[in-house]
C-alpha cells in the first residue's frame, strides 16, 4: 500500500472551527440529542421571495451554463452601481471580481499579494479563516491583540507598531466576526493616516457585515474615509449576510485593476465562474428593494439585547454590547475558572468549556481561542428567540448549579 505524504501546503492549515463545531453538533443531534446550535454564522431567515424567483426564471429560461470567470457583466454593473449609491465609492467593473462567496475572494486576494517572507496584520479577534489562509500563502500572520477593555478595536499606536518593512496587507473587519465591534469614522480616520505614510501596504476591508446594524451609526469603510486610499484597498463584501444568502456562495471584491486581474487569473484555474443562477439571484438582491433586509435587521436587534442582559446575569461572563453582525462575544475567563474550580472541566481554557457546553448542556458556541481570543466563547444569535433563551438558561444553570 503507497504512503500516503501530504504537501506542506495544507498541513499549514487547520478546518474551520465552527464548521468542525456545527458538524459535532450535528451529529450529536442526529443520535437523538438535544442540541441548541449557537455556532454557526448563518442567519435563520429564508431568501427573500423575489430573489428565490429570479433564481427560478433563470433556470426556467436555460441560463445554466458558464458565464465569464469574474462574474457576468450585469451583476458587476449592479455592484458598481452598490458602491457608488450605497458607499459613494468609483469603480469600474473590470476593477470587479465575483466569487464564489466571500470567503474564495479573500482567499484569491492572499494568493494574488502574499510571498512567503510577507507580514499581514491581523487585529484579534479575527475572524477563523483570515490566518489559516494567510499562512496556506506561506506568509506569516502579524497578529494584534485587541482586548475587550479596548472594545475589541485596533488602536493607531499597535498598529503603527505593527507595521514593518515586510507587512504586505491588513485586514479590517468592521462590523466584526466575532465580536460585533464597529470601527467609528474617527477611528477609521486614525487608522487612515497611518496608512497613508505606509504604501507599501495593503487593506483588505472586509464588509460582509455591512447592512446588519444594531445601532443607529451610519456604516463606514476605511476607503469611504480616506478616498486617497484607493490604490492600496481592496473591498471584500457578499450578499450572503445581508440576504439570507449563504448558501448560494456569492461574495465579491473591488480594487486596483492588477489585484483583480491576478484573482481572476486565479480563479479562471480554481471554480472558474461562480454559479450562473447565483449570480442572477445576486443581481436581483442587489438591484431589488432593500426594505427586505429589515425584519432582519429588528430582529437581531431584539435578540441581541436579550442575549446580552442574559450572559452579564451569569457568574464569571463578561459581555459588552455589539454595534453589528449577529454575534455576542463574551469573556468567560471568571466562569472557566470557577467550572474548573469545580472539577467541571478537565483544564482551564476555553476549549474544555466549549466542550462541557455542548456535552453537558446541549449548547454549541465557538470557544474564543479559534478567533485568537482565549478565554473567551461566541454566541450567533442568527437563530430564534426560543432558542436563545433555553441556550442561555441551560448556560447558566450550567455554570452557577
Amino acid at each position: 500500500m503507497a504512503k500516503i505524504v501530504l504537501s506542506s501546503c495544507v498541513s499549514r492549515i487547520e478546518e474551520s472551527p465552527t464548521l468542525a463545531i456545527t458538524a459535532k453538533a450535528l451529529k450529536l443531534k442526529s443520535e437523538g440529542k438535544d442540541i441548541i446550535g449557537l455556532a454557526a454564522g448563518e442567519p435563520d431567515f429564508d431568501t427573500p421571495e423575489f430573489i428565490k424567483e429570479a433564481a427560478i426564471k433563470a433556470i426556467k429560461s436555460g441560463f445554466t451554463k458558464y458565464t465569464e470567470v469574474s462574474g457576468m457583466p450585469s451583476l458587476k454593473s449592479a455592484i458598481v452601481e452598490k458602491f457608488k449609491n450605497e458607499n459613494g465609492l468609483d469603480f469600474r467593473t473590470d476593477e470587479i471580481i465575483v466569487g464564489v462567496g466571500g470567503k474564495q475572494c479573500i482567499f484569491n486576494l492572499c494568493l494574488a499579494l502574499l510571498e512567503p517572507d510577507d507580514e499581514v496584520i491581523i487585529p484579534a479577534p479575527y475572524w477563523v479563516s483570515y490566518t489559516d489562509i494567510v499562512q496556506l500563502t506561506g506568509a506569516k500572520p502579524v497578529i494584534v491583540q485587541c482586548g475587550i477593555e479596548q472594545s475589541f478595536k485596533m488602536t493607531p499606536k499597535q498598529l503603527l507598531s505593527a507595521i514593518s518593512s515586510n507587512t504586505k496587507l491588513i485586514f479590517l473587519n468592521s462590523p466584526s466576526n466575532p465580536t460585533g465591534a464597529v470601527y467609528s469614522k474617527a477611528e477609521l480616520r486614525d487608522l487612515a493616516d497611518i496608512l497613508l505614510d505606509h504604501p507599501h501596504v495593503f487593506i483588505g476591508t472586509d464588509d460582509i457585515y455591512e447592512h446588519i446594524s444594531l445601532d443607529e451609526i451610519p456604516f463606514n469603510n476605511i476607503l469611504m474615509v480616506e478616498p486617497k486610499l484607493k490604490s492600496q484597498v481592496i473591498v471584500l463584501n457578499g450578499v450572503s449576510k445581508a440576504y439570507s444568502m449563504t448558501g448560494w456562495r456569492i461574495g465579491y471584491a473591488a480594487g486596483p485593476r492588477a489585484i483583480i486581474k491576478a484573482m481572476c487569473k486565479l480563479q479562471s484555474q480554481s471554480t472558474s465562474n461562480p454559479t450562473s443562477i447565483s449570480q442572477v439571484a445576486a443581481e436581483a438582491a442587489l438591484r431589488g428593494n432593500q426594505d427586505c433586509i429589515k425584519p432582519m435587521i429588528k430582529a437581531f436587534k431584539e435578540r441581541h439585547a436579550f442575549v446580552l442582559k442574559a450572559l452579564n446575569e451569569i457568574e464569571g461572563i463578561k459581555c459588552i454590547p455589539a454595534s453589528g453582525s449577529f454575534y455576542a462575544f463574551a469573556d468567560a475567563r471568571s466562569a472557566i475558572e470557577i467550572l474548573f474550580s469545580k472539577n467541571k472541566i478537565s483544564a482551564a481554557n476555553d476549549l474544555s468549556f466549549s466542550e462541557f457546553l455542548l456535552e453537558d448542556t446541549g449548547v454549541a458556541v465557538v470557544p474564543g481561542s479559534a478567533f485568537g481570543s482565549e478565554g473567551h466563547f461566541r454566541i450567533s444569535f442568527a437563530t430564534s428567540m426560543k432558542n436563545l433563551v433555553e441556550a442561555l438558561k441551560r448556560i447558566k444553570k450550567a455554570i452557577e448549579g
